[in-house]
């Protein structure tokens, strides 16, 4: 059989730029070589696509956090006309396009994971790995995923959504809001991953300058209520049928799993797998983390991630990410080894149900 021409499409215009490099990595290692033929596509903070070499790749994306994607000569582009599926050069390029039958975005935050990626590869009509456009959207905005969870009956704690306008607007009213929910407080962008831009305030005197940060992420925040919890994640890997890894459980060094304790810090947090909790607690989230992610119209995978409050074992959906990291070291991709699903083995799958929802979205008729 001829090889899958694999797209791996990686960087972006988002504060996850380095830790996307570092996923791909690591899905790029774990590739099965006799069934496809990778073609690397980086992406600059800028939002210049360009074509890289293996030899390039590995290059730029030596050492624990790789630095930046440069800006580079070899621009291409995927034009969105169906059934092409071509990488096109720009400019004086001497590279020629590459012809590509799925994709796989390894991108992590804003104009990747947010549903713009996936709109752009179902216009070019490729099929790609993860969720469509509506729960990729969904998923990444923090505020509607919460919306949308509770209207289907799931736990969430408390929140409060705001706007960059209403903070300039109405801030003394916002401090009164956010001392109802009582404190301490999360603040964190409603459409970011990996805890950037995420700090805790513990009184109104921290309050202002973690709304300050967040906005500098995004034009809508949340301030969440802080609650004494152990946090559990599970995978979740499936189109219309989801299956559910086993539980794990994410113990942080620090007061919260940050990006440092994630990413830079090697004693960041420690993690057990499965989680050392009750078989009925375990399986009572694993059914929320497959009941959450049909609720947002999630297919492909999930990383479901939930609060199990100290004292009570009362059970909170914190949020699902719909391309969890991929790094040697991510939660999702060693939740499956542990449920018996190595690396490998889950990149095929992830890869096969890319190709059997294109299949099933060609079946349907476009025209009267």
């Amino acid at each position: 059989m001829a090889k899958l021409r694999l797209g791996i499409v990686y960087g972006g215009r988002s504060g996850e730029h380095e830790v996307s490099l570092r996923s791909a990595r690591s899905v790029l290692e774990a590739l099965d070589r006799n069934k496809y033929e990778p073609v690397l596509i980086g992406i600059d903070p800028e939002g210049r696509w360009h074509l890289h070499s293996e030899s390039e790749f590995k290059r730029l994306t030596e050492g624990p956090m790789p630095s930046p994607l440069p800006s580079g000569a070899d621009d291409v582009t995927l034009p969105p006309v169906p059934r092409q599926g071509e990488l096109l050069p720009l400019g004086p390029s001497s590279r020629t396009g590459a012809r590509l039958d799925v994709v796989f975005p390894v991108l992590h935050g804003p104009y990747g994971e947010d549903g713009t990626m996936q709109g752009l590869l179902e216009l070019a009509d490729i099929a790609y790995v993860g969720a469509g456009v509506l729960g990729s959207a969904v998923g990444m905005d923090k505020d509607i995923q919460k919306r949308v969870l509770r209207d289907a009956g799931l736990p969430i704690v408390d929140f409060l959504a705001l706007r960059a306008r209403d903070w300039t607007e109405r801030r003394e009213e916002i401090r009164e809001a956010a001392a109802a929910l009582r404190y301490p407080l999360f603040v964190k962008p409603a459409n970011l991953g990996s805890s950037v831009g995420v700090s805790k305030a513990r009184s109104p005197a921290e309050l202002d300058a973690a709304i300050e940060l967040a906005l500098q992420y995004d034009d809508k925040i949340l301030l969440e209520r802080g609650i004494d919890a152990r946090e559990i994640e599970c995978a979740v890997l499936g189109n219309l049928d989801p299956q559910v890894s086993v539980a794990g459980e994410v113990c942080p060094s620090e007061e919260f799993y940050s990006y440092e304790a994630k990413y830079v810090d090697d004693n960041g947090a420690t993690f057990a797998i499965p989680a050392p909790i009750s078989p009925e607690l375990s399986a009572a989230i694993r059914a929320m983390a497959a009941d959450a992610f049909v609720a947002i119209e999630c297919e492909g995978m999930a990383r479901a991630d939930f609060f199990l409050e100290r004292g009570t074992d009362r059970i909170y959906v914190n949020e699902l990410n719909t391309i969890p990291g991929f790094t040697s070291i991510s939660q999702y991709p060693r939740l499956w080894q542990a449920s018996g699903v190595p690396y490998g083995a889950l990149l095929d799958r992830l890869i096969e149900l890319a190709l059997e929802r294109h299949a099933r979205r060609r079946r349907l008729r476009t025209a009267r």
